[in-house]
């Protein structure tokens, strides 16, 4: 019986998230019609496209006991280069390779303090993100970039369709696989559960702990610029405000998925459904026209209840 009994704990916090996924969404279409439209959902995916990206950026991060603050600066400094590139008569497509190679060189400056300077995860993207947020604000001076042109392949990115889907969702689709892949079928993704699980046994086995720590770190950069990409498109500006607050849904995102914050145990399809569900949670409560200071209340005990049942695991 007891062994019973923990095979049923067990499979609840496997699928827990997404049990509450399928709890939401029916919750919410028996409440409200205009949640269940075919145009609603895709809408909702489209939306959910950003802070997926980024949150399979911060999971990574997260699978290695540490954490990335700056993801929010770095999207807002890479899309306002991108755009100042742009407006200087750089071809469009160029431009948004440059800012994907800048974003996973900011994310590895990031990789870097905590690898070689020793510092923690925490104060090292704090300084990082106060850093590029700057360097964000004096670049645009304090002003929207705009007059970015009628490029193809921008409008495109963030705007286009294939087959009737949000191109932003296919992007979603495709990084998804390859996340999935890198963190269960390769060494590296191996290396990074073992840093995070434990690092000294991680290192005594050959583990390069400081080269995966600036990897993880790269990739999150380039996953924030990436998403940025997709903004800068949907909203034919560069805002140097772009990205605040960023950081806390994604690692939202991460946790409710089921990574545990300490690092090493996690599944990159955890996060998907986390990122799912407060995409759900924020649409469906905008349609019930429920006050945006009581999303956040409600986000945030959301978030209370999947970390306090990562620690009781």
């Amino acid at each position: 019986m007891e062994e019973k009994n923990r095979k049923i704990v067990n499979y609840i916090q496997d699928f827990g998230g997404l049990i509450a996924l399928l709890i939401l969404v029916i919750g919410i279409s028996i409440v409200s019609s205009d949640f269940r439209t075919t145009n609603n959902f895709l809408s909702l995916l489209r939306q959910s496209s950003i802070n997926g990206l980024i949150a399979f950026g911060m999971t990574g991060v997260i699978l290695t006991g540490a954490i990335d603050l700056s993801v929010g600066s770095v999207l807002a400094l890479t899309t306002a280069l991108c755009a100042g590139m742009i407006t200087l008569g750089i071809p469009a497509g160029l431009a948004m390779i440059l800012a994907l190679i800048l974003g996973t060189i900011f994310g590895g400056v990031s990789g870097v303090l905590v690898a070689k300077g020793r510092l923690q995860p925490f104060i090292a993207t704090l300084i990082t993100m106060t850093i590029f947020r700057g360097f964000t604000l004096i670049y645009t001076n304090g002003s929207p970039i705009s007059n970015l042109g009628n490029s193809f392949i921008l409008r495109f990115f963030g705007k286009g369709h294939i087959f009737g889907i949000p191109v932003p969702v296919w992007i979603l689709i495709i990084v998804f696989c390859l996340f999935f892949f890198m963190l269960n079928k390769t060494t590296f993704g191996r290396r990074i559960y073992a840093t995070g699980s434990n690092p000294r046994a991680a290192k005594l086995a050959g583990v390069n702990i400081q080269k995966t720590q600036i990897a993880v770190y790269a990739i999150s950069g380039l996953m924030a610029s990436l998403a940025g990409l997709i903004l800068l498109s949907r909203l034919g500006s560069a805002q140097p405000t772009l990205g605040v607050g960023y950081e806390l849904d994604a690692i939202a995102a991460v946790a409710l998925g089921g990574t545990s914050m300490s690092g090493g145990r996690g599944r990159i399809y955890g996060t998907l459904i986390g990122v799912l569900i407060i995409a759900v949670l924020n649409n469906g409560l905008n349609i019930l026209g429920v006050s945006s200071y009581y999303q956040d209340v409600i986000k945030g005990l959301v978030i209370l209840a999947a970390v306090l049942s990562d620690r009781k695991r």
